[in-house]
Order: C-alpha cells, then structure tokens, then sequence
C-alpha cells in the first residue's frame, strides 16, 4: 500500500507495539488512520500537527488503539474523542481548515449476524486484510460543529453542582433555573453506577 505521507509498515509497528499485537483490528486500525490524516491534510500528526486536528473514534476495539498509536491523540490533550457505537469508524477534523473526514470500514459480510464463535473459526485472512482501500473503507467528507466545551485547550467555563458540591468543567454542566447540576445530579438515569446505602 502506497500513501503519500505515511509509510503502513512503519505506522504498523508503531500500531503492533501499543497494542501488543498485529491483530486484524490493528491492521485495519492502521491503514484506516492514514486514510483520515491524509484526507484532512495532517502530515506530522505527533509534532508540528498534534495541535491542529481532532479523532472521533466510534469503537472500543482494536482499531481505535491502532487510531490513537498512529496519530498520537489523547483523552487528556481532548484532541481524542469516544463514541462507542461499536463500529470500525473514525471522524478527523482539521482544526485549522476545518476539513472533516469520517473513514468506515465497508460492510462485506451482507446482513449476516457473526458470533463469536464464527470469528474464532473463521479469522479473516490476511488477503482480506491487503485488499485496495476502496474496497475496504468508505471516505466521506463531514460537517463537525464542535461545541466550545469540547476544543483542546484551557476549560470553557468551571463551574460546581449545587447537590454534590464537585466541580464541571467544559459546560459539560445542566443549568436549570440559574443553578449548576452535574449530568448525573440533574438524572439518576444518567449515571453509569448507582451509589451504596
């Protein structure tokens, strides 16, 4: 596979090391990280560039580690984004152009439902896995309006909830009638643990 500013192998093993493995999902991971840095223009993601993009990624799986090995993005730098709709997608943003790219992996399998069981039986080969890039992903360019709250850099706004007393950063906060909740003060559903009696 031939890019104009990436060498695959070498993005691979940097990939294989973070991860552990060269595993399918790494391999995808990879060539799907290039696709998006490529398409938006970044060409030294881990140093002149590391400021200027953002990565949606949309899965918890080994594609994403692929992701963020590759282009150097971080939950903590806020320039790595989750949203686990459990696909083998990313969206790319260039903050300074403001180009948008979201990079999927195309379906080849049809409506058929996979288990497990079938995957550990039937890993896919490494002939799917070095198929061309038009067969493998779809590139689209997006629309991203990204909220001030969700930009790398400094807080927004910090502000405390008024029933637990913790601290909100980046408007991630629910105002209602002029007083600051947290997200799971304002709804219990909101919450992803429930506390002890």
């Amino acid at each position: 596979m031939e890019y104009a500013n990436f060498d695959y192998n070498e993005c691979l093993e940097v990939a294989k090391n973070y991860h552990g493995e060269a595993c399918a999902g790494i391999k995808i991971g990879s060539r799907l990280a290039i696709l998006g840095l490529e398409a938006i223009g970044i060409t030294d993601p881990k140093d002149a560039d590391r400021k200027d993009f953002l990565v949606y990624v949309e899965s918890d799986r080994c594609a994403s580690d692929a992701i963020i090995a590759i282009t150097g993005v971080h939950l903590g730098k806020r320039t790595l984004k989750v949203f686990n709709y459990s696909k083998i997608a990313a969206t790319f943003v260039n903050l300074k152009t403001g180009k948008a790219v979201r990079v999927s992996s195309k379906n080849r399998d049809g409506d058929e439902v996979t288990t497990r069981e079938m995957i550990e039986k039937n890993p896919r080969s490494d002939d799917f896995l070095m198929a061309p890039d038009e067969e493998l992903f779809e590139v689209k360019e997006v629309v991203m309006n990204i909220p001030e709250g969700e930009l790398p850099g400094k807080p927004a706004r910090i502000v405390t909830c008024v029933s637990c007393g913790e601290r909100v950063m980046d408007m991630r906060d629910v105002n209602v009638d002029g007083k600051y909740y947290c997200i799971p003060c304002s709804s219990k559903e909101q919450r992803y643990y429930s506390e002890k009696n």
